[in-house]
């Protein structure tokens, strides 16, 4: 038995052929980790600078000398733009206009929160609420991150090459033998066969307008902030309408205005002034004009029960808001539960959509491919039919 000699230099080539495949599939899998992780990253940033800030209150300290303070640590894990900002407060900035030179720091909700917190000079006390709202970022990634791996970077893809392939290669010769046979015996295709075979293009498309349609909410969810201010400057206030539509994050942004609401009712900032500060932290040009016509209402003397009516469809905050003005305790003490009820509801909500969302993809995907092997069958069938005639 002869043996031919393995060329070094070939089997060289071979191994690293075979390094640089695991190589490029270890960089996209890399890749798809680190974007899909992006806004759990920026939560997380987010509630670091919260630690720090509430550790320097706790000492005694200013927010503005905590911030500086934690900077000449050199820390790496603080981030460049938290070091910026420091950069800018040791200039002499306040905390308010340093954000606004370092925008995303922190998401534009938790800067009007802090911004509201100076206003009643005492930051700690929006804190919570700030916690909060970068608590609900962190629990909407791990939840997208569940069905974003599958749908958008795997189940759907997957049927759109599929079906891609099924379009090319195998429908034209299937119908070549079902016609050739059939018409050969004296025999019709299928009306089920012709009916796949004549829309076939019109499902790949459906498929390939459902993996985009995914495509554009992935990257959406990855750039966060980045995208919703791109969405803005392109479609105006068109997006903030889409968001308040959207029942989870509606419940949220009421949460979030009430909570601010009471903290700086309760602070004894003037109602108008509160509205529109409140309305400030959502983030959301829908509240904001909404909060504008409640702050022109009660300038010209309607109580605050009846003004904020705009902001409010079923009636139940007004009602809330009546009773907390007669609550010992406060605003926020008296509207906690309702709070509370507000987030669980959202959370509620958000994940029904999605397994509604992800269900009815699923089997819209096992319901193809049952037509389509319905369809293949339906030919193989008169074949065998016609066969057993002759």
């Amino acid at each position: 038995m002869n043996t031919c000699p393995t060329d070094p230099v070939t089997l060289l080539m071979a191994v690293l052929l075979v390094l640089l495949r695991f190589a490029i599939l270890g960089g996209i899998i890399f890749l798809i980790h680190f974007f899909l992780t992006l806004p759990m990253r920026r939560a997380e940033r987010g509630l670091l600078f919260m630690d720090i800030v509430e550790t320097g209150l706790k000492q005694g300290k200013r927010v503005e000398e905590t911030i500086v303070s934690a900077s000449s640590s050199g820390e790496h894990a603080l981030g460049a733009r938290f070091h910026l900002l420091a950069a800018w407060l040791e200039k002499g900035l306040s905390l308010a206009d340093a954000l606004a030179k370092v925008p995303r720091l922190l998401p534009a909700q938790v800067v009007a929160m802090l911004r509201a917190g100076q206003r009643i000079g005492d930051v700690g006390k929006v804190l919570p609420a700030c916690r909060q709202l970068l608590q609900d970022a962190i629990s909407q990634t791990r939840g997208a991150m569940n069905y974003m791996i599958v749908l958008a970077f795997a189940l759907t893809p997957l049927n759109v090459l599929i079906s891609l392939m099924l379009f090319i290669y195998i429908v034209p010769r299937l119908d070549e033998t079902y016609v050739g046979l059939l018409a050969s015996g004296g025999g019709t295709t299928p009306m089920l066969w012709e009916l796949v075979r004549d829309n076939f293009g019109f499902l790949i498309a459906a498929q390939v307008c459902v993996f985009v349609g995914l495509l554009f909410a992935a990257v959406i969810y990855i750039a966060g902030p980045y995208a919703v201010s791109a969405l803005r400057a392109v479609f105006g206030s068109l997006p903030d309408k889409i968001a308040w539509q959207v029942p989870w994050k509606r419940k949220r942004m009421q949460r979030t205005f009430s909570a601010m609401l009471s903290v700086l009712l309760d602070a004894g900032v003037p109602e108008a002034e509160a509205v529109q500060l409140a309305a400030d932290c959502t983030a959301n040009a829908m509240v904001r004009n909404c909060a504008g016509k409640v702050a022109e209402a009660i300038r010209s003397g309607v109580k605050l029960t009846e003004a904020v009516r705009v902001l409010d469809d079923t009636g139940e905050f007004r009602w809330r808001i009546a009773n907390a003005t007669h609550a010992h305790g406060g605003f926020l003490d008296a509207l906690r539960g309702w709070h509370e009820a507000l987030d669980a509801k959202a959370f509620q909500l958000e994940q029904a959509t999605a397994h509604v969302v992800t269900s009815a993809l699923v089997l819209g995907n096992g319901l193809l491919v049952g037509i389509i092997v319905a369809a293949v069958f339906s030919g193989l069938i008169a074949i065998i039919n016609l066969g057993a005639q002759w």
